[in-house]
């Protein structure tokens, strides 16, 4: 097995000296992924078992043995480097629903399969398809994401992953479908009692993750950009956690316990009723495990197999018992730990863990591979981390696969590291970052930890931003500037700083501040600012900029394409002054008291949308030092959806003649103010790629006598 393993699972290097040498590389490569894949299903003996849900939040196996090939065409064609599909009914058929179902959005589509015979006839056909093009692609050297060689490197690789997850959905089929094979039923012969864990110590350190722009091997967007982070020390137990040491827990009852169980977790218990690991089952007593192509008595001293879920109940109960705080390492935590390891594939000589399909085809005890006292750094099973996946600062899309990422940075998709026994080609490299949500199950297991902190280190979470309203005002605020119109936010706090010239700059309010973007401009010239916002949803979006230097967020196109986008602290110019921003959400007609003392309220488009605008008004200047300054900037667009009418300050008739906005601000501010500028600021909001929204706020400024 070895050295057919060897042959088939390491990736190929970008680089090398010989373009026509790289370019049968690559042709190999493509062949023997493609033969490898297919045959793990030559271990079915019935066509019947390619359409069953055995795992019902995803498809069934002919999806996937038919969606690796399609990834091929379906990326060639819209890269235009093929002109002409192969079958548009398989290709649009096999495409998409890949992403792991939750158990309340479970899709019951029913879907006209295609025969098990016709599936294999058009992977036939791209297999040919494929090798012709790789033998006429143009190809330089190093291959770089551009280049028509990365994406048939990419669809190598998105085939790897999937030999991966069609092995999990395969291990809960009867076994009566399935049969030994020569590959595939290479499992570990070994097992024994599980070793007794215990605790090592990790010295802290500050690492930067990411992958390097100058890697030579094929990444995924997640994998690049950079990120500094410093860890603190902590303590990590020796090996994986066992089935064995699992047992402890089951049978303590952690399943019937939900003290120890997320508030997640509680409700995937509900729904899915588990009592044991996914791959356990007990008879009269005694308990199996199945693995691949064989059900085995409970190998003690093999990894548990569990979901994020599981995991962190375990954790918790540990936790209990032990008296301090136990939990799943961070990302960070993680990679120092697999820093030890010098070795990366494709550069080993030997794997130094059960992984790569270079030992076994199962996993094997969890004492057999140490480096440094701790085993199993990598292999034997995915370990489950804290961390939810996100993108690095620097993060970018491939044009050709937008979506592999994205709908993963939800805060709902956990990362797990190191790879399994089946994981080869990019899952098997240092740098590889994969994520599932939190109730699924794969190869994977975990480690725990130790730490002296109750809290976990996790950075923020910066996704991609999916509620439309949002993410229009995340464009408005931070996105490009339209038809020649400035950046509104900044418009704004530039003509107010120039109209003011004798303005104190000690410490101002952004009241309304939405996501963000005037609050940090504003602190380009303050000491202090305050950003305050009614909205949780748009705080958090300044916050999380604030926090992680960087925000992204995705736009509509047209219908429901999108466009991702990205900014940083650093891009915006405001590295050097966000310190001097805090947000908090709070109500403009309610504040608390401790927010005054300011030289400026700066109040951008809220006077229209605030639910007793008079109120407001009549108490702005208790926030304000003497002879400070209030800014109101307003298009006027009154909506009973936030003011009742009876308190629309103008728009309105009085005594049968036209009040204005501006009437009800001199009349309400007069006493206290002085009307000191008035000046239209344009703006311009987009809704999709070819609608617009152009108007005209007026600013007016107001000194407090």
């Amino acid at each position: 097995m070895e050295l057919l393993a060897e042959a088939v699972t390491r990736t190929i290097l970008l680089t090398g000296d010989s373009v026509e040498r790289k370019r049968e590389e690559v042709r190999t490569y493509f062949h023997r992924t493609f033969s490898l894949y297919e045959s793990l299903f030559d271990c079915i003996t019935d066509d019947d078992a390619y359409y069953p849900r055995p795992e019902p939040l995803r498809h069934p196996l002919i999806f996937y043995f038919g969606h690796t090939a399609v990834f091929f065409i379906n990326k060639l064609v819209l890269g235009k480097y093929l002109d002409r599909r192969l079958d548009e009914r398989l290709e649009s058929m096999f495409a998409i629903g890949v992403d792991e179902m939750s158990w309340d959005d479970l899709n019951e589509a029913n879907y006209d399969w295609p025969s098990v015979t016709d599936t294999r006839a058009y992977r036939r056909r791209v297999r040919e398809r494929v090798d012709a093009f790789i033998g006429e692609m143009p190809l330089g050297l190093p291959i770089t994401p551009d280049s028509p060689a990365w994406i048939v490197l990419m669809g190598i690789e998105h085939e790897r992953i999937h030999l991966e997850t069609s092995s999990v959905i395969m291990r809960m089929l009867p076994l009566d479908w399935l049969q030994p094979h020569p590959f595939w039923s290479s499992a570990c012969p070994e097992s024994g009692p599980a070793p007794e864990n215990g605790l090592l110590p990790v010295a802290g350190d500050t690492l930067t993750l990411g992958k390097p722009d100058s890697a030579a091997s094929y990444g995924w967007d997640n994998e690049y950009g950079r990120k500094t982070v410093a860890v603190r020390p902590f303590r990590v137990s020796r090996f994986l956690v066992s089935n064995g040491e699992y047992l402890q827990f089951m049978q303590a009852g952690g399943y019937r316990s939900p003290e120890y169980w997320t508030e997640e977790g509680r409700q995937w218990l509900a729904f899915s009723r588990a009592a044991m690991p996914r791959f356990w089952c007990e008879r009269h007593g005694e308990y199996y495990q199945r693995n691949l192509l064989q059900e085995v008595p409970l190998p003690l001293d093999w990894p548990v197999e569990v979901n994020y879920l599981e995991a962190k109940a375990f954790c918790n109960w540990k936790a209990a018992q032990a008296g301090t705080h136990v939990r799943l390492p961070t990302e960070a935590e993680w990679t120092l730990l697999r820093n030890r390891l010098d070795t990366d594939q494709p550069g080993w000589g030997r794997a130094p863990g059960n992984i790569n399909l270079e030992y076994f085809a199962s996993s094997c005890p969890v004492d057999r591979f140490a480096v440094d006292g701790i085993h199993d750094l990598v292999g034997n099973v995915w370990q489950w981390t804290e961390t939810p996946i996100d993108g690095f600062p620097g993060f970018e899309v491939h044009p050709l696969y937008d979506d592999f990422s994205t709908p993963t940075f939800d805060n709902r998709h956990n990362l797990f590291k190191g790879g399994s026994w089946i994981s080869t080609g990019n899952e098997a490299t240092r740098y590889s970052r994969y994520a599932f949500r939190r109730h699924f199950f794969q190869h994977a297991g975990f480690r725990y930890i130790e730490s002296d902190y109750a809290e976990v280190p996790v950075e923020p979470v910066n996704t991609y931003e999916t509620d439309e309203l949002v993410a229009q005002y995340l464009e408005f605020h931070y996105g490009a500037e339209y038809f020649g119109v400035a950046n509104y936010p900044v418009a704004c706090v530039r003509t107010l700083l120039a109209r003011l010239p004798g303005l104190n700059k000690g410490r101002a309010l952004d009241l309304g501040c939405s996501v963000g973007r005037a609050s940090f401009e504003l602190a380009l010239h303050f000491g202090a600012v305050d950003g305050i916002d009614f909205s949780a949803r748009f705080i958090q979006h300044g916050f999380q900029l604030k926090e992680s230097g960087q925000t992204r967020f995705a736009i509509p196109t047209e219908g429901e394409l999108v466009e991702f986008k990205e900014t940083s602290l650093h891009v915006l110019g405001y590295a050097e002054v966000a310190h001097k921003v805090e947000f908090v959400q709070g109500d403009a007609c309610n504040l608390k008291a401790r927010f005054g003392g300011y030289d400026l309220v700066f109040c951008g488009n809220l006077i229209d949308r605030l639910y007793d605008p008079s109120l407001f008004l009549g108490q702005v200047h208790e926030r304000l030092n003497p002879g400070g300054y209030l800014v109101l900037t307003s298009p006027y667009t009154w909506l009973e959806d936030y003011t009742p009418k009876a308190k629309w300050l103008g728009g309105i008739k009085v005594n049968g003649e036209n009040f204005t906005t501006l009437d009800g601000l001199k009349a309400l501010l007069g006493g206290r103010f002085e009307l000191v500028g008035q000046e239209d600021i344009p703006f311009v909001i987009r809704e999709t790629r070819r609608k617009f929204q152009h108007s005209l706020a007026e600013m007016t400024l107001w000194k407090l006598k």
